[in-house]
């Protein structure tokens, strides 16, 4: 441990020190307007979750413009390009990096985008939705495709840079886990960094699980007095909710289990011929997360059949039944990055060299995918400032953008250089 951590800093070091990457930073440094500029047209695009296409098709277009090769948009709407390698043909089959940031936003289509960049202290703030999640990843990658082809820099094995759709809510990682299944590249990705946001002194190496549920439960419904017997699809709900929400949740592995919402019936004096209702589990263990799969199954079940007896059991005709349905409606994996990992070590000699410290944290990002396949991935801030996350009220400010900048494209070439000796 103790050598390959001298080795990562002298390489980080040496890298520093070439004359080409000091043009890409020198890049960086001169062009800060530029890059707000992109930042700002990009959130001035609607992208939500499988509503990506326009701002996909910006992003290809800035791919080309940056000298990117072989852009394309591929099967599910990801944009990807590369950065050839050193001494390597085109048609070369060894490793790659891969340098992402997703494209979509939690607002919905018809969220007014009005982006507004005004002068503040210690730089330029963008104020509209989704100006820092993930508009900072976004310019961010752009900046250091840009600064790397301008600076004619090589990195040691190619770098796959996407533009990936589907991060977001209900997009459940779809673009980076299509990437992983369909690409062709799983097998060949040596490492994954995700630019998320702002910062330059946080990462996400540790991926926290999640499973989320939409229950239905139908019945017959009818008139409230002149029906009154038959079945209740709302009833049953309240009922599987509460057994459901007095599950025990361990405190290790941390579990979490929420009812996030509840829908139902059309008028007061109604009994509702349906009721639909969201869930989402959290772990960081995935035996939790099938548990709690199971618990919440079986809530429903019995409450379903609870509800069913209640009616059968009253005089009259037939009063109809109640169904019910549990559809899974996300699943992102959770995982942990070792803490030996190159990718770990390589950003902490990064860290040492530019006088910085990184705060290890969890979180549920695109890097799930890659690292519950047990690919090196880290999630983390394309530098600056920001505030708001997933509000209309989002910020992002470009102070200190320059030094998260120079973080991450030490980093990419740091452990493109590791990937080759392998």
């Amino acid at each position: 441990m103790a050598l390959f951590r001298s080795m990562a800093y002298s390489r980080v070091t040496l890298l520093a020190a070439r004359r080409p990457v000091h043009a890409a930073f020198a890049w960086m440094h001169n062009n800060p307007q530029t890059l707000m500029k992109w930042q700002a047209e990009m959130v001035g695009i609607p992208a939500p979750p499988f509503g990506e296409q326009v701002r996909a098709a910006w992003m290809a277009e800035r791919f080309a413009e940056a000298g990117l090769v072989d852009v394309y948009t591929d099967a599910i709407g990801n944009v990807v390009g590369w950065l050839r390698a050193e001494g390597l043909p085109p048609e070369s089959s060894g490793p790659v990096v891969v340098l992402s940031a997703h494209i979509d936003t939690v607002f919905p289509v018809e969220t007014p985008l009005q982006p507004a960049l005004s002068q503040v202290d210690g730089g330029l703030r963008l104020d509209a939705p989704g100006a820092c999640d993930n508009g900072a990843g976004m310019a961010g990658m752009l900046a250091i495709a840009y600064a790397l082809v301008h600076a004619k820099v090589r990195p040691a094995v190619p770098v796959v840079v996407l533009a990936n759709v589907g991060e977001e809510g209900e997009g459940d990682l779809r673009g980076v886990r299509f990437f992983y299944q369909q690409s062709g590249l799983a097998s060949r990705i040596a490492a994954h960094i995700i630019l998320d946001g702002a910062g330059s002194d946080t990462a996400v190496a540790q991926a926290l699980g999640s499973r989320r549920y939409k229950v239905t439960i139908n019945g017959p419904g009818g008139h409230s007095f002149t029906d009154a017997g038959v079945p209740n699809p709302i009833a049953a709900m309240a009922t599987a909710l509460s057994d459901l929400a007095q599950t025990p949740l361990p405190e290790d592995p941390r579990t979490t289990l929420n009812l996030g919402t509840i829908h139902g019936g059309t008028s007061v004096n109604s009994i509702p011929e349906s009721a639909t209702a969201s869930i989402d589990f959290r772990s960081t263990g995935t035996d939790e997360l099938v548990r709690l799969e199971v618990a919440l199954h079986r809530a429903v079940e019995d409450a379903v059949e609870r509800w069913n007896a209640v009616a059968r059991a009253l005089p009259g005709a037939n009063r109809g039944a109640l169904t019910f349905t549990v559809e899974k409606i996300g699943d992102r994996p959770p995982g942990l990055l070792p803490a030996d990992s190159p990718l770990l070590e390589t950003l902490r000699a990064v860290d040492r060299h530019l006088g910085l410290r990184t705060d290890l944290r969890l979180g549920s990002t695109d890097a799930n995918i890659p690292i519950a396949m047990g690919v090196p991935a880290i999630s983390m801030g394309a530098g600056g400032e920001g505030g708001g996350a997933h509000t209309q009220a989002e910020w992002f400010c470009d102070k200190d953008r320059e030094l998260g900048l120079k973080r991450v494209l030490l980093l990419t070439l740091a452990i493109a250089e590791w990937a080759a000796e392998q």
